[in-house]
């Protein structure tokens, strides 16, 4: 079947199969390997992407489900050769080991801010309950979620 989607800002089209995961469409068909594909089952979060600016689990939506959406990936966070306060904030304090799971806490983490500039550590570990990551113990991603925050830029101010 033919989808028609905007992906980063881009309009894409492709035929695929009816059952293609939207994770391996962005990865094989789009060359957009920062989504990681861990688990297709909605366990680890590796896979966040925004669809129509909410963070889905893309290992559980169909390519076909975006046709005529907009799909936002962690490639889209850094604007004119910047990182994101996000990206930053990981780096800063140390939120990431193996970085497997860091593109899904990423897109979480922008969401997060964008809808609550200053949260709290209850509520940024509420937001990310939905992701395992297996090597921080979430000490750190929880940090730079803080960092984050002090250093937010706005989507509306990025766009």
């Amino acid at each position: 079947m033919q989808v028609t989607m905007t992906v980063n800002g881009a309009e894409v089209s492709a035929d695929v199969e009816p059952r293609l995961l939207l994770v391996h469409f962005l990865r094989e068909q789009l060359g957009l390997t920062g989504t990681h594909w861990g688990c297709d089952t909605t366990q680890c979060g590796a896979c966040v992407v925004w669809l129509d600016a909410t963070p889905v689990k893309s290992c559980t939506v169909l390519a076909a489900m975006a046709d005529g959406r907009s799909v936002r990936t962690v490639e889209d966070l850094e604007q004119g050769g910047e990182l994101d306060p996000v990206q930053q904030g990981f780096m800063q304090e140390h939120g990431l080991q193996c970085g497997f799971c860091t593109p899904g806490m990423m897109m979480t983490t922008r969401w997060l801010l964008d809808h609550n500039p200053d949260p709290d550590q209850a509520t940024i570990r509420e937001a990310i309950s939905g992701q395992i990551c297996r090597c921080t113990g979430y000490e750190n991603i929880v940090r730079a979620v803080r960092w984050a925050a002090t250093h937010a830029v706005s989507e509306e101010v990025q766009a």
